[in-house]
């Protein structure tokens, strides 16, 4: 059974920790890398759809992550978990962006998307460990 307070939370903490990570990464830190690579094909974007994209995204985290946790350090058995979907993520935003867009030089791409999933994903990974604690429902 799940703790709907702790989903609900965890949810939100992912959208709260991503967004200004996502915003800090790819529209400042290295904007001009990515707008260099041609990663941008869009001079406006669509936030409310990265939104949707994010709370999709937390909500199923949160959601799988008590199936994974069985023992261990909560916070470390959150990033193992939070890593491994972002595997999946990587992989759509990395390999196939690159695939399907003209970004060159694709391998220094990948290198920038692939330290900013391991932030993304090991720092939401963190807190939720934290609000799930060693409590998963289980």
């Amino acid at each position: 059974m799940h703790d709907y307070k702790k989903l609900i939370f965890a949810t939100i903490s992912f959208v709260a920790l991503s967004l200004p990570l996502a915003v800090f990464w790819h529209m400042i830190l290295f904007h001009e890398q990515y707008e260099a690579f041609g990663a941008f094909t869009r001079a406006e974007p669509i936030v409310p759809l990265g939104m949707v994209s994010m709370v999709m995204q937390g909500a199923i985290i949160a959601y799988l992550y008590p199936f994974y946790y069985h023992r261990g350090h909560p916070v470390i058995q959150g990033i193992k978990f939070s890593l491994i979907i972002g595997v999946m993520v990587y992989t759509m935003m990395g390999f196939t962006a690159a695939a399907k867009t003209i970004i060159e030089p694709v391998p220094t791409f990948l290198i920038y998307v692939t330290g900013y999933y391991l932030l993304q994903f090991t720092v939401t990974g963190a807190a939720l460990g934290l609000i799930y604690g060693r409590a998963t429902g289980r």
